[in-house]
């Protein structure tokens, strides 16, 4: 009696890549949750208060074929984004990506601002950038990466900018001092600066007038679309992105 020694085993299916993307309900962040789900990672989409419009952005992941939950959590309060990062885990068994795209913007010339709306900008946007690094530099598996958000007016310097651009500059200043402390992980860290996107909280407030101006900015005469960010992040998350480390890519069609 012979024994046929010729079978092939069943390779182990991959495993799959997992991302979470703060403030990934509307705008940028849904763009990035999307587009991460089309390229295989199964996405955990974090939001504050918009449920509806988190259900529609997970909905929207499924329909496609791809796997998404809405976790809701506040990026600066360190205990839920514990708790974000927990179901993460749990859900999917570990986390590979970690985009921070939850913002806030309020506009007001420096002689005007109003501090209140000065702390509650900075709470979001600086505090909750460290939160969410903070719990991503403890979590993400190796080949993992952080991505978080400046804007491209930290360069252009407009007027009514200089509060908002102030936070940014926060994160601008912490990406490549954490991609530094997180040697030997091999775990990458930037940030995507963009200039002006056509989303609801670029657009809010401001004249067509304004708007077609800024439109005519950059050498490429258009504004940017939440769809070309989300293409910027999902190669620094990707292992074809993974020589990237450290930098500040302004994703603005040719501006300062």
């Amino acid at each position: 009696m012979t024994t046929n020694t010729n079978h092939q085993e069943t390779p182990a299916p991959e495993a799959v890549r997992v991302a979470v993307v703060t403030g990934g309900s509307r705008g940028i962040g849904r763009a990035v949750s999307e587009k991460l789900a089309q390229d295989g990672l199964a996405v955990v989409v974090n939001y504050a208060h918009d449920e509806a419009s988190a259900k529609e952005t997970v909905a929207a992941i499924t329909e496609a074929g791809g796997r998404a939950v809405a976790v809701q959590a506040d990026v600066a309060e360190e205990t839920e984004i514990a708790a974000l990062f927990d179901r993460a885990e749990e859900e999917y068994g570990g986390i590979d990506v970690v985009v921070n795209s939850a913002g806030r913007m309020t506009l007001s010339p420096i002689a005007d601002l109003d501090l209140t709306a000065l702390d509650a900008m900075h709470r979001t946007n600086i505090r909750g950038t460290f939160v969410v690094a903070r719990e991503a530099a403890r979590r993400l598996r190796a080949g993992g990466s952080f991505v978080g958000f400046s804007t491209s007016v930290v360069g252009t310097q407009f007027p009514t900018y200089g509060a908002y651009a102030a936070s940014k500059g926060a994160v601008e200043a912490m990406t490549l001092i954490l991609a530094r402390e997180l040697r030997g992980r091999d775990i990458t860290v930037n940030t995507v600066a963009p200039g002006p996107t056509a989303t609801d909280l670029f657009l809010s407030g401001k004249t067509p007038e304004q708007i077609d101006q800024l439109a005519k900015t950059p050498p490429l005469e258009r504004l940017g679309t939440p769809e070309d960010i989300a293409a910027v992040v999902a190669f620094l998350g990707s292992p074809a992105g993974h020589w990237v480390n450290g930098q500040i890519l302004r994703a603005n069609g040719g501006m300062i």
